[in-house]
């Protein structure tokens, strides 16, 4: 059953078409890759999903709840509690500078006021294990790698027992030899049937985890399938030069 159902989604600025059409569904546990040139409307597609871009038609329905609606929004209220359904993972972080680590991952939860300070505080520890950083829960994210940073903003995202991550470029701020660590991480997630749209450039990742792959370009959908389909033989000429290129 489909847990996110994408239906037409369009964003202009100006006079510059972003997202044209796109339809898509995901379905609970599928690790959904998204790739594709830069530019190509991928991270503005995957921010539309938490209302972090407004789109301008189309549809989004999250567990059954419409977000959006042939363009038009749902009330406050309602968008704050279909939001709470996913966790975003972004390209740079977005850690609180002032926070420690464990701060940083109980502030949301404490906020929503939803459960106990200690039922917290023993959910960021055992995040904090689950991605090898116990021992860094009082260091500030200045005195972590960006690789830890991102373990930490994934662990973050987990903090609020999402349904759905989204992961916008998760890696693509890091050096090659930190991003086998988040990587790994989310390899984990995976396993665990964790549902995920993970917009990325590492095609490893979608060819290992993922078991349905987006080929954007152009603010389209160009192709979809498994990625023995897609990356075995592609259907469509734009997502074979794409591939040629990534893939050497």
């Amino acid at each position: 059953m489909a847990i996110i159902e994408i239906s037409n989604l369009k964003k202009s600025y100006g006079k510059m078409d972003v997202l044209k059409n796109i339809s898509f569904d995901v379905n609970k546990n599928d690790v959904v890759a998204v790739i594709g040139p830069s530019g190509s409307g991928k991270s503005t597609m995957l921010r539309s999903l938490v209302h972090l871009e407004k789109i301008d038609g189309g549809s989004i329905c999250v567990s059954g709840n419409y977000l959006v609606r042939d363009g038009v929004y749902t009330k406050p209220q309602e968008i704050k509690q279909i939001n709470a359904k996913m966790g975003m993972v972004f390209q740079h972080f977005n850690l609180f500078p002032h926070l420690t680590v464990k701060e940083n991952l109980e502030l949301a939860p404490k906020m929503a006021k939803k459960e106990s300070l200690t039922e917290i505080q023993q959910r960021s520890s055992d995040l904090l294990k689950k991605i090898g950083l116990a021992d860094r829960a009082s260091a500030y994210p200045a005195k972590l790698s960006g690789g830890q940073k991102q373990r930490v903003a994934i662990a973050r995202a987990l903090m609020m027992n999402p349904d759905i991550l989204l992961f916008d470029e998760p890696t693509s701020a890091l050096d090659p030899e930190l991003t086998g660590e988040v990587l790994q991480v989310m390899k984990e997630l995976a396993q665990e049937h964790m549902t995920m749209i993970v917009v990325t450039h590492e095609m490893g990742f979608a060819k290992e985890v993922a078991n349905r792959v987006i080929f954007m370009d152009n603010g389209e959908i160009v192709e979809s399938g498994s990625p023995a389909e897609l990356f075995t033989s592609p259907q469509n000429e734009r997502t074979k030069a794409f591939l040629n290129r990534s893939l050497k």
